[in-house]
């Protein structure tokens, strides 16, 4: 992460907080984490879908995710996928900086990876020899993963979406409101999402985390590979 976004994520923490009622939250992970990790920061673009989960706009124009709309809907999901066999939960991402973090994610719960570009047919050309068969799929940005998106819909395989301020659900059954472009945040949503789904199958105890730390679960990429992201 950049030095000045790392500042602008922390100086967020301190206006969230100032900004806190006096309702006690009992989020996933706390609130300071949740920001540091800049979870809740959007893009400079607001679809009419988003709008429900945007909390407010900052000076600069970017637009701020609600972070207790997306630990609800961590917990919803978690719940959504703990159902399926995890060998049948399939996950893709085409983004670099999601790609480790559904790497470790499918470590963790067994769930399937389709990492990189999505290969057409994969989903619905039952010739294709590699052709898989998952009963519900995550992808980490709808419009970066717009053939998965595409396929899963054409075939009826529910859909679990992470969405930012940018993105529209059309063939989204489910989403996840997060900055799903940020490397820190993603690492931290998939492992939440991780967390919660073991949690959930009743294979990890509710006051337990997992082996693999939030650290495992971020991309280690070269300045080379992070300019191209």
């Amino acid at each position: 992460m950049a030095e000045d976004e790392l500042r602008e994520n922390l100086s967020e923490v301190k206006l969230e907080k100032d900004q806190e009622t006096t309702t006690i939250e009992e989020l996933l992970l706390p609130r300071d984490t949740l920001l540091s990790a800049g979870i809740h920061i959007g893009t400079r673009m607001k679809t009419r879908d988003m709008k429900p989960f945007i909390y407010r706009v900052r000076p600069d124009g970017l637009f701020v995710l609600d972070v207790k709309k997306t630990d609800d809907r961590i917990r919803v999901a978690a719940k959504f996928l703990a159902r399926f066999e995890p060998a049948k939960v399939a996950v893709a991402a085409a983004r670099l900086y999601a790609q480790e973090p559904i790497r470790k994610f499918c470590e963790v719960t067994g769930a399937t990876p389709i990492i990189g570009r999505f290969i057409p047919g994969l989903l619905s050309n039952p010739l294709y020899p590699n052709r898989i068969d998952p009963e519900v799929i995550i992808v980490s940005d709808p419009r970066a993963d717009a053939q998965a998106v595409k396929e899963a819909s054409n075939v009826g395989i529910p859909i679990v979406a992470l969405c930012s301020t940018d993105n529209e659900f059309a063939g989204v059954d489910l989403i996840i409101p997060t900055n799903n472009k940020g490397r820190r945040a993603l690492a931290v949503i998939f492992w939440l999402l991780a967390r919660q789904v073991l949690r959930e199958r009743g294979e990890l105890p509710p006051d337990k985390d997992p082996p693999a730390t939030i650290e495992d679960f971020e991309a280690k990429i070269s300045r080379e590979e992070e300019e191209e992201a």
